[in-house]
């Protein structure tokens, strides 16, 4: 499979919210980071699309401009959905780059515009304190303590406890 096809087949899958098939697409030793979960290694990673898929019941994902040359690559990715606690409506637009490794994606970097995030997913809240580091630090934590229950309750997945 091309590097390309890679990126497609892990897109396609998280447009079926098939988590066993984004993750087949990473590299036993996956590195993933975005502004709100900035350094997810190997189970980590892959529980991280497993909760997304499973708590994403609204979500439609849509991907463009994949390109790849050498050992890297990139899309820009969207995702609509209903963010839970708020039942705020999202829609974020992500540029991700990749790094390849024995035919599957060992670096995955997730960019987008986390403010504009906080806006739509908490409302006035978000435009009034998303931008600050307090906040940015609360997002992080509260995103944090979510992906450790639910790891918890996934054996499947083995990770070191956070400390």
């Amino acid at each position: 499979m091309t590097h390309i096809e890679t990126i497609e087949s892990f897109y396609r899958s998280f447009r079926e919210r098939d988590h066993v098939g984004m993750t087949a697409c990473y590299h036993e030793s996956i590195w993933f980071s975005d502004p709100v979960f900035p350094d997810l290694r190997g189970d980590e990673a892959r529980a991280m699309w497993h909760m997304l898929c499973e708590q994403g019941t609204d979500l439609r994902v849509g991907f463009s401009g994949v390109e790849a040359e050498g050992d890297s690559g990139g899309a820009r990715w969207d995702a609509h959905y209903t963010f839970p606690p708020t039942g705020r409506l999202v829609h974020n637009k992500v540029d991700a780059r990749f790094e390849f490794r024995d035919g599957k994606i060992i670096r995955h970097v997730d960019d987008f515009d986390l403010w504009l995030w906080t806006r739509m997913a908490l409302g006035t809240i978000g435009v009034i304190t998303g931008w600050s580091r307090f906040a940015r630090a609360n997002l992080r934590a509260t995103a944090d303590r979510s992906l450790r229950h639910f790891i918890a309750t996934h054996p499947e997945y083995t990770v070191p406890e956070s400390g």
